[in-house]
């Protein structure tokens, strides 16, 4: 185990250093200036341009722009907004939470509803299955914006159950606050992983050893559950994992969409006004929570099924 770990965290470094990289410079390569965003399409001379880029160290080598950058991300700098003229370590503060639990409420509607619908599928067959599959068919389909447009007219404008703009505050306030984006930015994802947890435990509960299970006269819900839903996890488990990591990204049109002030939206916005420095340290933020979920997920493989070895090896 401490190999492993220590492996992957090596990987985990790897990848965040080349993913800084081609961050810190995608953005530069992106048509416009920063400059241009600060003056607001003011008439400015020369010297006061020169002045602007000599603040903000844009005519620094790009490599020693970089070199200054990730260096100060490793000591917690994320450097200064262009437009909001503060620390963006502060206006990621201040908004890291409507993210989180956003995609926290989001994560436990995907597991819960996709498995149990799944399963139930599975189980059941016929038409409860046909149902689930017409079902979670429509829901994989709907993108996160028309979820969000059709749940905001239902159930915020025409039957004024839920508030579709703002976090809340207090835990009933954000309950309730953040229901609609939350079931907006699950509903495709809940339906992906039902269509994935029917298919894995229809094969699991058609093997030999569950149908020798059964002729010894075992429950039925031991066998699904023992047998099917457990042996069904390693498959299960990787799409939720992918799952997850995928929800901070899509949080972004869903944020807007209820007028959120998270991650998602305050990225949306500084990539329209070139806010280099925001863009910059939510992006890597992002591959950062992606790279670390998906190691958690391998480290969860082996407790799950112990004919995996760490390292992705399989016993016979």
């Amino acid at each position: 185990m401490t190999r492993f770990l220590g492996r992957r965290l090596a990987g985990l470094v790897a990848v965040l250093l080349a993913t800084s990289f081609l961050v810190f410079a995608s953005v530069y390569l992106a048509p416009g200036s920063p400059e241009s965003f600060l003056l607001q399409g003011k008439t400015v001379d020369a010297a006061t341009v020169q002045a602007i880029r000599t603040e903000y160290h844009l005519d620094d080598p790009f490599l020693q722009r970089y070199s200054q950058w990730l260096g100060g991300m490793l000591q917690g700098d994320m450097g200064r907004s262009l437009i909001f003229r503060q620390d963006v370590s502060g206006l990621v503060a201040s908004r890291v939470a409507t993210t989180f639990y956003l995609t926290l409420y989001a994560s436990i509607l995907i597991l819960v509803l996709g498995i149990a619908l799944g399963a139930v599928a599975a189980v059941r067959g016929g038409r409860i299955d046909s149902g689930v599959l017409v079902a979670t068919s429509g829901a994989a389909a709907a993108p996160a914006f028309v979820a969000a447009i059709v749940l905001i007219t239902v159930f915020g404008v025409q039957l004024g159950w839920l508030p579709v703009f703002g976090a809340g505050h207090g835990l009933a306030g954000r309950l309730s606050h953040l229901t609609l984006p939350a079931i907006a930015l699950a509903l495709s994802w809940i339906g992906l992983l039902a269509r994935v947890t029917r298919s894995a435990m229809i094969d699991e509960l058609a093997r030999e050893h569950v149908q020798t299970a059964r002729s010894r006269g075992l429950p039925e819900r031991s066998i699904v559950r023992r047998h099917g839903l457990r042996n069904a996890l390693i498959p299960i488990v990787t799409v939720s994992g992918l799952t997850v990591a995928g929800l901070i990204s899509g949080a972004v049109v869903v944020e807007n969409a209820f007028a959120l002030n998270g991650l998602g939206s305050l990225l949306l916005q500084s990539v329209t006004t070139k806010d280099f420095p925001v863009v910059q340290a939510i992006s890597l933020i992002l591959v950062a929570a992606f790279v670390v979920i998906n190691t958690l997920v391998d480290v969860l493989y082996p407790l799950i099924d112990p004919r995996i070895k760490l390292g992705g090896k399989t016993e016979k």
